[in-house]
């Protein structure tokens, strides 16, 4: 079932059988499971939402499950804790909501968990493939190239198959996944198929991680996910020097929304070649359109 045992795995027994109730092609489809104390569970698949007729969550049987998925080792994963969010076996993101645990003015944990949200990853194999001749030059570099992306369409699972793709290319390609999603490592393992010629620096902030995937893999590629904070520029531009090539994505619906984000002066200088901008339009990861640096439409 793509991986989706390793979620149903933390569950209790009763919300398991609630789940493979599920019609066989929604459970194909599930992108996200919403868990909140004093409400069903919902379901989204393929964009639809979906109520399970299972009793509204009680306290108990949320903490039950947040410490399955914790490993009952809330400790070992303070530091995730921290930004709000987990990954666990599989690649799959949990985010969490409760009381913030504040020391020093900073937030150190969650507790008195109230609402967990379960986005599953998922890995689609070749969907890049017709996207390669539009970001690699007659040399064999990709251009520098930004994924544009609302929410919820696709972006990191297109982001992780044109790294497996110039990966298998040849070229050495350095993953900076701040947030453990791209590789989806698991105790240092990635969850995916990201090329035999990746190397991958896991839940290391994106400007210091950059850097020290230049000085110490020498990468032809330096790959990210959801830049836009001017902290970023700092890693983007030692990446421009050291004469790598750059792959990354964005939030946001067009060329003008990465203009307006916090790298835009590095869009309005052309240092990005290729925006590939998604949608989820019929589809979601709907290629909507390309362009090349100045706005122009290649595709």
């Amino acid at each position: 079932m793509n991986g989706i045992e390793n979620i149903l795995n933390k569950f209790p027994p009763e919300l398991q059988k609630d789940i493979l109730s599920l019609p066989r092609e929604i459970r194909k489809q599930i992108e996200e499971i919403r868990i909140k104390v004093g409400y069903p569970i919902f379901i989204t698949a393929s964009g639809k939402e979906y109520q399970l007729v299972s009793n509204p969550i009680e306290n108990m049987m949320i903490d039950h499950i947040f410490h399955s998925i914790l490993n009952h080792s809330a400790y070992a994963y303070q530091e995730e804790l921290s930004k709000g969010y987990i990954t666990i076996q599989g690649g799959h993101r949990v985010g969490v909501c409760g009381s913030t645990v504040i020391e020093n003015g900073k937030v150190k944990g969650i507790k008195d968990i109230s609402s967990l949200n379960i986005r599953r990853s998922r890995e689609f194999i070749g969907i890049s493939d017709k996207l390669i001749p539009y970001i690699i030059d007659e040399n064999n570099r990709l251009l520098h190239t930004i994924i544009i992306s609302p929410p919820m369409c696709g972006k990191t699972t297109l982001l992780r198959d044109i790294i497996r793709n110039l990966s298998k290319r040849g070229l050495r390609v350095g993953v900076c996944d701040e947030r453990s999603e791209i590789a989806g490592c698991f105790q240092g393992v990635p969850s995916f198929d990201l090329g035999p010629r990746t190397d991958v620096l896991d839940a290391c902030p994106k400007d210091e991680g950059m850097v020290m995937l230049i000085r110490a893999m020498s990468p032809d590629v330096i790959a990210t996910d959801e830049i836009g904070k001017k902290s970023d520029i700092y890693g983007i531009e030692t990446a421009l020097y050291a004469g790598v090539s750059l792959l990354t994505t964005i939030h946001g619906k067009d060329y003008d929304d990465a203009l307006k984000s916090g790298i835009g002066k590095l869009v309005a200088d052309n240092i990005f070649k290729r925006y590939i901008v998604l949608s989820n339009n019929p589809s979601i990861g709907t290629v909507s359109k390309i362009y090349a640096e100045n706005n122009r439409r290649i595709g």
